[in-house]
């Protein structure tokens, strides 16, 4: 008895009202788990691999999609196509799309679909800058300094000879991508690649320029400003538009791309918007009250203490905190987490006052010894419990 089969929206796992493009994000997810190449000699991955493929076969072909949600499998019985691989008949299937980008994905490119021969961006540039906390929380100004592509001032960024010019490539014939026909479990299958000749620029060069060696580019140092907005945080980046590598054929620049970096700070320490730091107070302030000097990003500030308050007790600064990146004028806020320090060295005046104080306020200093009266310590029990008398 021949396996029943799944339904196909189930093996993709999408509901039967997707769009193409959502089948097509299934079916390139599950191609990527399942391939043979990622998982050699793996059966049970090739079955849902040509599972995953079938369901791909029928769903991505609007006809195709139409007899199967009214007939279900019955639709494709007896069509004579089930000689192929894993009994289904593939032909006219374009996976060249799937899996150029897939192929990509796994081998590290070298499959891309895509001509040259028409204007495209420039490449990004990436860098990285290193600013303090505060710069980071009011911005700042920074100047970089970069090795930049221009057009070569000898050959107008053709990369021929001056007096010669670029020729039609011969493999492509200017198109600048090949294709390619190549077996697999679905038969014959179509993959556009870019020229390897050209590098799918379309153009071959006979005569190279002697400037800049036929690239069409000179490289020089340049000095550019950077604008680092407020409230930043660190990892972020900043883009600045067209600074990055020429682009081709008479396509724009590239961008700039500068992650910020953002110095640890010793006193304060921020989640989003908001700043936190610890703050010492004496015994004295906790327990009467007072004024004590607290340090913000926006200087000190002075903050009236409570009387009786306990150590890790938080208090907010409204506002006081990082500008949002979408308003400046809007801040997060500060919190200070008051810690009671406690004197590590006194004099024998300030000794004698403490324990006067003591006296007064419960007298913590005689506490054990007046708990361990009335009971009896044994040789047995010595350092271990009381005893208490009858």
């Amino acid at each position: 008895m021949a396996e029943q089969k799944r339904d196909y929206y189930e093996v993709l796992g999408v509901d039967r009202n997707a769009s193409e493009e959502d089948i097509k994000k299934a079916y390139r997810k599950l191609a990527k788990k399942y391939h043979p190449d990622v998982n050699p000699g793996d059966k049970e991955a090739e079955k849902k691999f040509k599972e995953a493929s079938e369901a791909y076969a029928v769903l991505s072909d609007s006809e195709k999609r139409r007899q199967y949600d009214q007939f279900g499998h019955s639709a494709f019985d007896g069509t004579g196509g089930f000689g192929g691989a894993g009994g289904f008949d593939f032909s006219g299937t374009d996976f060249g799309d799937i899996f150029g980008d897939l192929f990509g994905d796994m081998f590290g490119g070298g499959r891309s679909r895509t001509s040259r021969s028409g204007p495209m961006k420039g490449s990004n540039i990436r860098t990285s800058v290193r600013i303090s906390f505060k710069e980071a929380v009011f911005g700042c100004e920074k100047t970089l300094t970069l090795n930049l592509k221009d057009p070569c001032p000898t050959c107008n960024g053709t990369g021929a000879k001056p007096g010669t010019s670029p020729k039609i490539c011969p493999k492509c014939q200017g198109k600048g991508q090949v294709v390619y026909t190549q077996q697999s479990f679905f038969g014959t299958v179509k993959n556009v690649q870019a020229c390897p000749q050209c590098n799918g620029s379309g153009k071959v060069i006979e005569d190279k320029c002697t400037t800049c060696g036929g690239s069409g580019y000179t490289s020089s140092r340049k000095t550019i400003k950077v604008t680092i907005p407020a409230g930043i945080d660190n990892g972020q980046s900043v883009r600045i538009r067209e600074k990055g590598e020429p682009g081709i054929n008479g396509g724009p620049r590239g961008d700039l791309l500068v992650e910020v970096i953002v110095a640890q700070d010793p006193k304060f320490y921020r989640q989003e918007y908001d700043i936190y730091s610890t703050v010492g107070i004496s015994y004295a302030v906790a327990a009467l009250g007072g004024t004590v000097v607290i340090d913000t990003v926006d200087g000190q500030v002075l903050y009236d203490v409570k009387a009786g308050t306990q150590t890790d007790t938080r208090v907010r600064l409204k506002g006081k905190g990082v500008p949002t990146l979408q308003n400046k004028q809007i801040r997060g806020d500060h919190y200070i987490t008051l810690v009671i320090e406690t004197p590590s060295k006194l004099s024998k005046e300030a000794k004698e006052l403490l324990k006067q104080f003591d006296a007064l306020t419960g007298d913590s200093l005689n506490a054990a010894q007046k708990a361990g009266e009335g009971k009896e310590e044994t040789n047995e029990t010595r350092g271990k419990h009381w005893k208490f008398r009858k």
